[in-house]
């Protein structure tokens, strides 16, 4: 999930800095998700930010078209 949300970052040319930062979930939450599962909440708000669906950032496929 942490690849998938960094290459919809590159995509998109913003950091996981301004990601966590625009959607206020704060400052090094998306690195730790390598090891522990975020809440629900959190996870909608990266997937409505980049306009994807919660499965999408779930899944291994690589990323499609951002909306």
């Amino acid at each position: 999930m942490v690849e998938k949300i960094k290459a919809l970052c590159e995509q998109r040319g913003v950091t996981i800095y301004r990601l966590e930062h625009d959607t206020g979930i704060g400052n090094g939450v998306v690195a730790k998700w390598k090891t522990c599962s975020p809440r629900v909440g959190t996870l909608k708000k990266v997937a409505d930010y980049f306009g994807v669906s919660v499965d999408e950032l779930l899944t291994d496929a690589p990323p499609d078209n951002p909306k």
